[in-house]
């Protein structure tokens, strides 16, 4: 059986770089590269964990369509166990425009598509039996499994044994607290972006936001802070790990990479200090070149960066 299950969006990813700037109504704008990659947060983290090395499944939905058959393809390419992928009659495939600027950082265009239909009835027991680590990847977009379908989602997956992890995207919706506050009793993990839980816990500083999330029942919480590290919290530890020194090519999937290498170090049964520097160069790694999970390298590939390059000297203020 998989060690990890990653439940949630998948997604087709155009990505188009460099992007200086929007062409006007009718005009064109030239870049050096568009091409076509695997996207969503489940997609890109289950990739990235099989890329590291660990036996990893996917369970989402597609359309019937050819952005699906590619999306599918891709993951079996990389030895992830796909059986669980639904296919949608309804509606296409889940896509996402990607616009990457000069410095690495991205704006999106994005068809909500066949993850808007995926609900818990389309996850087979059979998904979750035996597998260490369920996390669910995308809260926010995923609208009909979001809240209390999703809190049911993963309190059955704890029935049968794993360890359950979350981890979400931008809520253009404006619904943060309301909607994720059922989940959070269930979670052993939460893993947002700091913008994310931000709007979330209506806190800015790490320690004010993962006290929020403790004190609604979650076990532990890691803040992906992109240039200024990673922060990590559980009632007994507290971790905050700078960058590691890279040029950033294009910034797509490093968070769901950083999710990767810090899943890993739990299987790994590492300490918390040990797991984040490993997920920080994941993601690190992650943005050297184009694409999601591009980057993404072996688990002694990824030892050998993180003990031969420097974190960043920075420090911030915690709270």
């Amino acid at each position: 059986m998989p060690e990890v299950t990653c439940v949630g969006i998948l997604v087709a990813d155009i990505v188009a770089q460099p992007v200086e700037r929007y062409p006007e109504k009718g005009r064109l704008v030239l870049v050096d590269t568009i091409e076509l990659h695997t996207g969503g947060c489940a997609s890109n983290t289950g990739v990235s964990l099989a890329k590291i090395g660990v036996d990893t499944a996917v369970v989402g939905k597609v359309g019937k369509d050819a952005f699906g058959d590619f999306v599918i393809n891709s993951l079996n390419k990389h030895g992830v166990n796909t059986r669980g992928i639904k296919r949608d009659d309804k509606a296409l495939t889940s896509a996402t425009q990607v616009f990457v600027h000069p410095d690495g950082e991205r704006s999106f265009i994005h068809y909500i598509g066949a993850n808007a239909n995926f609900t818990e009835e389309d996850i087979d027991d059979t998904c979750l039996e035996g597998t260490r680590i369920v996390h669910y990847a995308g809260f926010y977009v995923l609208s009909s499994f979001d809240g209390e379908p999703c809190a049911r989602f993963l309190q059955r997956a704890k029935n049968l044994g794993a360890f359950v992890s979350l981890d979400t995207v931008w809520d253009s919706q404006g619904r943060w607290m309301s909607l994720i506050e059922p989940v959070l009793p269930h979670l052993d993990l939460i893993i947002p972006s700091i913008e994310e839980a931000k709007m979330i816990t209506g806190k800015e500083k790490p320690r004010e936001i993962a006290k929020v999330f403790l004190d609604k029942g979650v076990g532990m919480v890691a803040l992906k802070m992109g240039s200024k590290g990673s922060y990590v919290r559980t009632k007994d530890e507290e971790i905050y790990m700078p960058r590691f020194e890279v040029k950033a090519i294009d910034a797509v999937g490093a968070g769901d990479a950083f999710v990767a290498g810090f899943l890993t170090g739990l299987l790994k049964g590492w300490d918390l200090e040990m797991t984040t520097k490993f997920a920080n160069a994941v993601g690190a790694l992650c943005v050297t070149a184009i694409g999601a999970t591009t980057g993404v390298r072996s688990f002694q590939e990824t030892l050998q960066f993180m003990h031969s390059t420097p974190l960043a000297k920075e420090s911030i203020d915690l709270g």
